[in-house]
């Protein structure tokens, strides 16, 4: 490796918005996040789920009127009668 290229790693503090704190190492002297492994809503339990079936309903009603807008009408063509 090249001496001289490599940022320095400190040892810090990570402070997040819910008040847990951490020690890592970084390249910067102080972090702070929004969310962390302890707020977060995957690692905590609380996840939502979303609703992709309601979302499919929604997309297909929302489509649905368009398909009936763009239905070809259908013209009745007389034919001359064979003799």
């Amino acid at each position: 490796m090249k001496d001289k290229i490599h940022p320095e790693l400190h040892t810090v503090m990570v402070h997040c918005a819910c008040g847990s704190e951490f020690e890592t190492r970084s390249t910067k002297k102080e972090l702070r996040v929004e969310v962390c492994a302890a707020c977060h809503p995957f690692f905590t339990g609380k996840q939502k789920l979303m609703d992709t079936a309601g979302r499919v309903e929604k997309f297909n009603r929302k489509y649905a009127k368009k398909e009936v807008a763009a239905a070809p009408v259908e013209v009745a063509v007389e034919t001359p009668a064979a003799e």
